[in-house]
């Protein structure tokens, strides 16, 4: 219920509300003051003392989420929401991660650029086609025309570091992993130094060499990104960077095939700058539990040495539905990645071609699904397949007497690519998740929002944290949830005046019925630009979150108030100093 009032200190005032002010103390019930964007007053206050009040009575009032991992770089100029996040109570998010991004970029490469992001993020081309102004050449232009653009939701940009590279040495040397000149990298560093002076939060990098062990995002014609090739001394020197300014912080993903020099790598540049390092990704495998338990023994490592590597976790058990139409999530088998590259056309020959799946059932793919005997064929399209719906590959290999793999391309062929199937993650052992729950420095997310958007709906993580990870399994309680949604996310990405409910912080709030938080099924929306679909999962309970102290979702739906802004990194703080005292 909101109540309107005269003569109010409070632009806004949130009564009667279950605080999690997320920084791990006790809840209490209390009211809070708004006045021009930032949280003025916790405690008691008078509703003659507000414009506005908001009745927060039997509900949980908790600071916005923030969400480290997203690639809305494109999607925010048609999107003001930056759906699915703000839908889940997400609101702030930091762009441009694993080095992939659309600035620095010249005219004549905005085509290639826009080419890079239909595999390696799975976005689809006629969208960024019509919905990207291309209003910018340089990174700080891009900000620019990010700050014009209304936001709904409030953004933080890393500095990829593709594009950079690609500027520098040209798009053939950058991909071919020719090493900078002194000269070279000295530009390449002065780039970013560029994009950080502009509000940059730091910088970017996937790194997964095509001779490693799972090259899985690769570019639109099957070759490595260019910061898959980039050498070490590159990253030494942009780490460099980071450590004479002591400002901002890392994103990588790396994995070489070699863990412990992939390690000793990480720890080294979160020395030479240091500053925080998030490695992504720790995510458990149901048949090599191992593999996370050694990767959480070495943030423990590095925490006991004071080394600042922090893990994001894929917490999420968001499936995969896709077809062979957009899917790329197998690119970490080469004869497979071979196989799905091209036209409609050229896959569909490459796929029915009986010699070529003798290479494809040798080398089956396992890094983003499950075994592929287990994947569900859900939207058969012909009348040749429908018998099939809802059956696995294996029970229809039992059936027809053939290999997974010939079951699951036939069907595909036959139905011209269009078949739906879902593979569910193989992260699906809840004891296996409570293992990296347990560890209280391990960010929770990896939503990938704004990119694969026919087939990935992880945005939704928060509300799945507050309904399996507390209420349902009670791995933790409410005030460590809120604490590893908001804080300590702001506190590694530098989000100095966000991620807690405290007197002179911004008034990013999330205000929510916790019986009641429920995602919603999955849907398929017919709203990008272009004519272009994507499946998206919204949610039930939030009924109320503020964005810099506006209701931008109330009851679930979007208020079209476009409160977000850009953050530019470094000046949060201080303008959130200089509004108290204004007042």
């Amino acid at each position: 219920m909101q109540r309107e009032g005269t003569l109010a200190q409070f632009d806004t005032v949130i009564k009667n509300g279950m605080i999690f002010d997320g920084t791990r103390i006790p809840r209490y019930r209390a009211d809070i003051g708004i006045k021009d964007g930032v949280i003025a007053r916790i405690g008691h206050i008078d509703v003659s003392e507000a414009a506005k009040v908001v009745d927060a009575e039997g509900l949980h009032v908790a600071p916005g989420f923030i969400d480290l991992h997203t690639h809305y770089d494109a999607q925010l100029f048609w999107d003001p929401y930056c759906t699915l996040s703000s839908w889940h109570g997400i609101t702030s998010v930091v762009i441009g991660n694993c080095g992939f991004g659309f600035a620095p970029v010249a005219p004549e490469m905005r085509e290639r650029a826009m080419l890079t992001m239909t595999r390696v993020e799975a976005i689809p081309l006629e969208s960024m086609r019509q919905g990207m102004p291309w209003d910018w050449v340089s990174f700080p232009e891009y900000l620019d025309s990010v700050e014009r653009t209304p936001k709904a939701i409030n953004i933080l940009p890393y500095v990829p570091i593709a594009p950079i590279l690609i500027w520098v040495l040209g798009l053939e040397d950058a991909k071919a992993g020719r090493k900078p000149t002194p000269a070279e990298e000295a530009r390449i560093c002065a780039m970013l130094e560029e994009a950080l002076d502009a509000g940059a939060c730091g910088w970017s990098a996937q790194r997964l060499p095509p001779t490693g062990p799972a090259p899985v995002q690769v570019d639109y014609d099957g070759s490595a990104m260019a910061t898959d090739v980039m050498h070490d001394d590159t990253c030494r020197a942009l780490a460099r960077v980071l450590g004479r300014r002591n400002q901002g912080f890392m994103q990588m993903i790396l994995a070489s095939g070699d863990v412990e020099a992939d390690r000793r790598h990480l720890e080294e540049l979160a020395e030479i700058s240091g500053r925080p390092m998030l490695y992504n990704v720790v995510q458990a495998v149901d048949h090599r539990p191992e593999i996370h338990r050694a990767t959480l023994k070495w943030l423990e490592d590095c925490r006991a040495r004071g080394v600042r590597v922090y893990g994001q976790g894929l917490t999420t058990d968001a499936g995969f539905t896709f077809s062979f139409e957009d899917w790329n999530l197998f690119d970490d088998v080469a004869e497979w990645r071979e196989a799905t590259v091209g036209t409609k056309e050229e896959r569909l020959a490459k796929l029915a071609d009986p010699a070529r799946r003798e290479g494809l059932k040798r080398r089956m793919p396992m890094a983003a699904v499950g075994p592929l005997p287990g994947i569900v064929i859900t939207g058969p399209k012909s009348a040749e397949t429908k018998p099939y719906l809802d059956h696995t590959l294996q029970h229809v290999a039992e059936l027809t007497g053939k290999h997974p793999v010939d079951a699951m391309l036939d069907i595909a062929v036959a139905d011209n690519l269009e078949t739906e199937f879902f593979a569910a993650p193989p992260n699906g052992k809840i004891e296996y998740l409570k293992e990296i729950v347990d560890n209280p420095y391990i960010l929770f997310g990896v939503s990938d929002g704004g990119a694969h958007t026919k087939f990935l709906t992880a945005g939704r993580y928060p509300t799945e944290t507050l309904i399996k990870i507390v209420r349902t399994h009670n791995m933790i309680s409410l005030e460590e949830a809120h604490w590893r949604l908001s804080a300590l996310p702001a506190m590694v990405a530098g989000f100095e005046d966000r991620g807690v409910l405290q007197e002179g912080k911004a008034a990013d709030i999330v205000i929510y019925d916790y019986d009641a938080l429920a995602v919603r099924d999955s849907e398929v929306a017919h709203d990008l630009p272009g004519g272009e679909w994507r499946r998206i999962q919204r949610a039930s309970g939030y009924r109320y979150v503020l964005v810099n102290g506006e209701v931008t979702i109330q009851d679930d739906q979007e208020t079209e108030r476009y409160s977000g802004k850009l953050l530019r990194y470094g000046g949060n703080a201080a303008r959130a100093k200089a509004a108290i005292a204004a007042e």
